[in-house]
């Protein structure tokens, strides 16, 4: 509306100059009406198109854009069965209604189509704040922890513990079942998982990512198991080239190379040298607590008593020991299927130990003669005197037909020989008194002693046989006094 700024007359001509303008003011309203009729008749609605608030260009069918954005949700849902998808830049349209319009709606149609991309909602895995990757929704990430777990522990084990979870969501509630799992009764050789954690935070977040980025569960637990890449320093030793380095950590030599400025194919190694590598370490350990009812065995303990009445380097045992039992209930805790931590929770003894006890003489046999001879079979007669015999002097006597053929020291003394004679005695063992005294035994089929030994009066010190110059088994047997010969029957009691 058009305003005058002129002020109005007084009387007659006043209202004169009032119809007037009345009516002008009635001319111009009608010209404006069928004007604007006449303009709205001719005006075309036409769209800008904006992407991600960039001007693309003008339609004049929203249709068209709309229907091409569907076909390209729904080609790629087909591609990926199950994902729900949705695109991921912002279009918005402008609406103007103007006259003769320029619009191309092929052109915005094929630029949207190059530089539209389609995503799907995903949820994002992290660990330690350190991306995993993505999933399809929670429970497919949840499905592959579950998973990686499974690796160290039974999956229905971890089953009825989340169970308790589930049915305990409260803390304290949950310490009372553990306390309960605690207290549970074990069987010999068995074992009971009482808490299975991870050793760092997990979170979950709603992403939307290209549907080609959502990993399977197959995919997931690979890289959980794979690990992270992290730097790390390797020390040379001896005999390592480059390629050994390269190898042990799964890199080129090239790789190795960018890794370690001033080094090159050609570079001589150090020992010790320290080489910059990258290696890769498990996104989380997987925390295992556990408890497990053994059978130990109970060592018993020897007491040693001494005892003269045995001789030195002499024992016997007065008590056997015996084995004890007992069962043990240990906590454990395990990082990634390796013991870390070992406990004793509890211990019954089933079988009390028996303590060995053992006897050790102290005598110590003496080496001087008591001048009065033992016999030195076990038995016997006399075979042949001492004396004159076949034109010869027999030195000894003979002694044969005992009851059984040991031979015995006649004394207390130390053997001064004891080995084969060539002089027709065959095995021939030979006792020095040390009073005075000296004694020997010979066609022995073995010899029980040795030169140098101190042997008891009466104890074993051979065999009685028939080796040397013999004419059958027995045993011949000489005495001499202070390097006299003597008749041994005149000592023997």
């Amino acid at each position: 509306m058009l305003q005058e700024n002129t002020k109005p007359a007084e009387g007659a001509s006043g209202k004169l100059g009032m119809l007037k303008k009345i009516g002008l003011t009635v001319c111009i309203g009608l010209l404006l009406t069928v004007t604007t009729v006449y303009a709205d008749d001719n005006l075309e609605e036409i769209y800008h198109v904006y992407l991600d608030g960039e001007h693309i260009g003008k339609i004049n069918d929203k249709t068209v854009i709309k229907n091409m954005m569907d076909a390209k949700v729904k080609e790629k849902e087909k591609d990926y069965n199950g994902f729900s998808m949705t695109i991921d830049e912002k279009v918005s349209f402008v609406s103007e209604r103007v006259f003769n319009p320029e619009y191309n709606n092929q052109s915005v149609k094929n630029h949207l189509e190059d530089n539209l991309s389609v995503n799907t909602e995903a949820v994002e895995l992290k660990i330690a704040d350190e991306s995993v990757g993505y999933f399809k929704d929670r429970k497919a990430a949840e499905n592959v922890l579950k998973k990686y777990k499974g690796k160290y522990i039974d999956e229905d084990v971890l089953k009825q513990l989340s169970e308790k979870d589930n049915t305990n969501p409260d803390y304290k509630q949950q310490a009372l079942v553990n306390k309960e799992m605690n207290n549970t009764t074990l069987e010999l050789g068995d074992s009971v998982v009482t808490d299975v954690t991870l050793s760092e935070d997990v979170t979950f977040s709603g992403q939307e990512v290209a549907p080609s980025d959502v990993m399977t569960k197959k995919q997931g637990l690979k890289k959980l198991e794979k690990g992270k890449l992290e730097d790390k320093v390797h020390k040379v030793s001896e005999g390592e080239v480059l390629g050994d380095i390269a190898d042990k950590y799964d890199l080129s030599v090239e790789e190795v190379l960018d890794l370690n400025d001033g080094l090159n194919k050609d570079s001589v190694l150090q020992i010790g040298q320290k080489i910059n590598v990258q290696d890769y370490k498990p996104f989380v350990d997987v925390i295992v607590k556990k408890e497990e009812l053994k059978e130990k065995t109970i060592d018993n303990d020897t007491k040693v008593t001494k005892s003269d009445e045995l001789y030195k380097g002499d024992e016997e045992v007065k008590q056997e020991g015996q084995e004890g039992q007992k069962e043990v209930r240990y906590a454990l805790k395990l990082k990634n299927g390796n013991v870390t931590n070992k406990e004793i929770i509890n211990e019954k003894i089933t079988k009390k130990s028996k303590r060995k006890i053992v006897v050790k003489g102290t005598k110590v046999t003496p080496s001087r003669g008591t001048g009065d001879l033992h016999h030195p079979t076990v038995g016997g007669h006399v075979s042949s005197e001492a004396g004159e015999r076949w034109g010869s002097t027999h030195k000894g006597i003979d002694i044969a037909g005992p009851s059984n053929r040991s031979i015995l020291a006649a004394d207390n003394g130390t053997v001064v020989s004891a080995g084969y004679n060539d002089g027709g005695y065959g095995n021939k063992i030979v006792i020095n008194h040390n009073n005075g005294m000296k004694t020997v035994y010979a066609h022995l089929s073995s010899i029980n002693v040795s030169s140098g030994e101190t042997v008891e009066k009466g104890s074993k010190i051979g065999v009685m046989g028939s080796t040397g110059n013999s004419t059958g088994v027995h045993l011949h047997f000489e005495v001499y006094k202070n390097g006299s010969l003597e008749n041994p029957q005149n000592y023997l009691n």
